[in-house]
């Protein structure tokens, strides 16, 4: 029998991200894209490649680069990691404007326009895409168009990436919570996944479910838009009220009645579905590496149906080409061929959890085959970017603001009302700031 011994959450230090990171920057790597300009071979293109990926991300990544540039002698591929978040995209930020920085970097989506499209990003030649083969016909739609500013590309979609059920088989087949095929039973309303935690927990002993509490934007968002809300941050905020009140309304609910953490963060969250003391986790499909490394027997769903639809928050990595105040076609042209190549061999960065936005991929036996890949496939075709805005999306400011205050509803310090008009004056506060691009 399993010891389901408590874990509380750790303090806040360096995650995955931050770890690779440091290492990197020890090796030199992460400065590289500060040194002067070497000049490329001869015979051979030069081309520059910034990204912030790190941890399981980072080796991936560096697996994938070591195969293109053994298959592309022709390209001089110099690739630079920066720290996620911030960190990246004040660099990003800084190095598309002085319009001599890089060749090809990569961008969540959802900070396409806030970041600078058709000022900082230049678009995409479609013709030049399209002799790799890509169009908007290979690549999943609602990315397409998401990546599609006034009629112009400004984006190459990579993957995608989002909130997803993760469940312990272990615990749940005690639970009887399994279907006929062992997957974790689909469950259509508040009331039904409500039932079917408390199952879990009366396994566990400790709690249903993990989340993290400290991040709750991700579960807000998911839930207010199976309501169908909308948000809107121009000008003046536009917000459903009775349905931003029932979405933090069924996350105090979840703690209230113990069958989530009253407080859980980022790195304690799936550790504690690690350790067993609950049977399910609603968390980003990147973590999927950490339990395949600890050999824990688990599967993987879409974010479960609590409002009519299975709808989760989620982001798109993708290409970008920054602005150049003398265009340099030979660049462009192998930094175009260098994200054609990505997208056609992500099978590799599906292995960290990702879904690849390119069809012919997401679509194959070869990803089929992928568990427990396979089992939250679909939700990609659904994921839900953040709305938009200058101060929204991965690692935005309106994340932080939102994240600081519904917390309070799962620990207890504020009423989804509370929590609702702190939202609101925050997001206000940060439509009257000018953006800085």
């Amino acid at each position: 029998m399993r010891v389901h011994s408590p874990v509380p959450s750790p303090p806040a230090g360096p995650g995955r991200r931050a770890f690779l990171a440091g290492g990197l920057a020890a090796a030199g790597l992460a400065l590289a894209g500060c040194a002067p300009a070497a000049t490329a071979e001869a015979g051979r293109t030069r081309l520059r490649q910034w990204n912030l990926f790190t941890g399981g991300d980072g080796a991936r990544m560096v697996a994938m680069h070591e195969r293109y540039a053994a298959e592309h002698p022709e390209v001089d591929l110099r690739p630079t990691t920066y720290l996620w978040g911030n960190p990246y995209y004040t660099k990003f930020a800084m190095g598309a404007a002085g319009g001599r920085s890089f060749d090809i970097g990569t961008l969540h989506l959802s900070r396409l326009r806030g970041l600078g499209a058709g000022t900082l990003i230049d678009p995409v030649p479609r013709d030049l895409l399209a002799e790799h083969g890509i169009t908007e016909r290979t690549v999943q739609p609602n990315l397409w168009q998401k990546a599609t500013v006034d009629g112009e590309l400004y984006a190459i979609p990579f993957d995608t990436h989002l909130v997803v059920t993760y469940y312990d088989r272990e615990v749940c087949a005690q639970a009887g919570v399994l279907d006929a095929g062992g997957e974790l039973a689909a469950t259509r309303g508040a009331d039904e996944l409500l039932d079917l935690l408390a199952e879990v927990k009366a396994v566990t002993g400790r709690y249903g479910i993990v989340m993290d509490t400290t991040g709750a934007w991700r579960q807000f968002w998911s839930l207010y838009r199976q309501l169908g809300g909308e948000l809107t941050l121009d000008g003046e905020l536009g917000i459903d009220d009775d349905k931003a009140l029932q979405s933090l309304d069924f996350l105090r609910r979840v703690s209230e009645e113990g069958l989530a953490p009253p407080a859980s963060d980022a790195p304690g969250t799936p550790a504690n579905f690690q350790n067993g003391i609950a049977g399910l986790m609603l968390a980003g499909n990147w973590e999927l590496p950490t339990f395949q490394d600890a050999g824990m027997d688990f599967g993987m769903r879409p974010f479960p149906d609590v409002f009519g639809a299975e709808l989760g928050q989620g982001d798109s990595h993708a290409f970008v080409l920054p602005h150049r105040r003398d265009r340099d076609d030979e660049a462009v042209r192998a930094a175009v061929g260098y994200a054609a190549w990505m997208l056609k061999n992500s099978i590799t960065w599906a292995g960290g959890g990702h879904t690849p936005a390119y069809l012919p991929v997401a679509e194959s036996e070869e990803y089929a085959a992928l568990e427990p890949q396979a089992g939250y496939r679909d939700a990609a075709r659904d994921v839900q970017l953040d709305p938009e805005a200058w101060f929204s999306g991965s690692a935005g400011r309106l994340t932080a603001e939102a994240n600081s205050v519904m917390a309070g509803v799962h620990n207890g310090s504020a009423t989804p009302e509370q929590a609702l008009r702190g939202f609101k004056a925050a997001a206000q506060k940060l439509i009257d700031t000018p953006a800085p691009i």
